[in-house]
């Protein structure tokens, strides 16, 4: 099915305004190259990957792939100490848990000495292999190289304000955020309580103040919400939740399972699993964190504390004691292949603008 194209399609040189979203674990070279082939851009979340591991990956994708994909990084700060009495009380909280699951107290999940040195290696793999798209979030990276090397760039934007920043350090198009959305949230010039603007109130709004194509993500999981964010002015739709259930994503079995049974109050906001704020699954876990602890350490080292938990949970089956990352619109997921989802998602845009043409609406694609 051909699509006229919109600012995004001719930008990136994709035949549909679809894009996974770059979610850090469960996207595959496999997922990607799948959603690439299939007429969208496929997207990396190789944010927690050690910067051989990157360069492989990116190889990898290109073997199954002729097509644009794009390669996502977080723009890490080296997290601040952590003050003793803080650090005692998260051991203190997690420890029942890692009694439950048989770890030893001091089993942390390694973290690099530097994340911010770790983001300047991994942009080193991204310009050396000149990758088609570069996207972030959390932030603004030194951009310069990335550009010199002809790679497009994305930035994420949880608000009008940081929008307008990326569009002013030079970036190709903006990811503007809802709060629907699920993940770590992007936020980077406000805090985080200030920056829970929704979808619906945030795309135009973007669109209007910038002059690069706008991608809504936040909650879009069919085609009533691709042709939604197209009539707010948006060039495209980015898809997160919607990709987890594809037998190429990673995810666990148990989060894939978890996601259909998932009602639209079943997810929070939280930093309590991390240590910045993401909206995930609402579990017993998560709540009881929340309850006994006076903040969370720094993003990432309060996820030191917890990842192995994550880890030995899904090893043993119980789900409540895992991060699973989810959007609000998440029971309307499917267990597609990824083309497949493509292919379907590309129709059901279709039927509703056909639908609100023949009804005599103005909006197309």
């Amino acid at each position: 099915m051909d699509w006229p194209g919109t600012p995004l399609t001719e930008l990136l040189g994709i035949r549909y305004p679809i894009v996974q979203a770059p979610m850090a674990g469960p996207t595959t070279p496999e997922l990607v190259a799948s959603v690439s082939n299939a007429g969208g851009l496929g997207s990396l979340g190789a944010a927690l990957m050690a910067p051989d591991d990157l360069r492989a990956a990116i190889r990898d994708i290109r073997s199954r792939t002729d097509r644009p994909f794009n390669v996502n990084l977080f723009v890490w700060r080296d997290p601040a100490q952590p003050e003793p009495a803080l650090l005692e009380a998260v051991r203190a909280a997690l420890a029942p848990v890692r009694r439950r699951l048989g770890l030893d107290d001091d089993a942390l999940l390694p973290l690099p000495p530097s994340p911010r040195a770790l983001l300047e290696k991994q942009l080193t793999v991204v310009c050396e292999e000149a990758v088609p798209v570069f996207s972030f979030a959390f932030g603004i990276p030194p951009l310069d190289e990335v550009r010199r090397a002809g790679t497009l760039i994305a930035g994420t934007a949880t608000t009008v304000e940081e929008a307008v920043a990326l569009e002013d350090a030079g970036v190709d198009a903006v990811v503007a955020q809802g709060s629907e959305a699920g993940g770590h949230r992007g936020s980077f010039l406000a805090p985080f309580g200030e920056s829970m603007v929704g979808g619906l109130a945030l795309v135009p709004q973007v669109v209007d103040r910038v002059r690069v194509p706008v991608v809504a993500a936040g909650g879009i999981m069919d085609g009533r919400g691709i042709a939604a964010a197209l009539a707010l002015g948006a060039a495209g739709a980015q898809l997160g939740t919607a990709f987890l259930g594809c037998p190429e994503s990673a995810a666990h079995p148990l989060h894939k399972a978890a996601l259909q049974r998932l009602a639209d109050t079943g997810t929070t906001v939280t930093a309590a699993y991390s240590g910045r704020p993401a909206r995930a699954m609402r579990t017993g876990f998560i709540s009881d964190l929340e309850s006994v602890l006076p903040a969370p350490l720094d993003f990432p080292l309060q996820y030191a504390q917890t990842g192995r938990i994550n880890g030995a949970a899904a090893g043993t089956g119980d789900a409540d004691l895992m991060f699973l990352l989810a959007g609000q619109a998440a029971a309307l997921s499917r267990s597609l292949p990824a083309a497949d989802l493509v292919e379907t998602l590309v129709r059901e845009t279709q039927e509703v603008v056909e639908r609100m043409t023949a009804s005599g609406s103005r909006v197309r694609p």
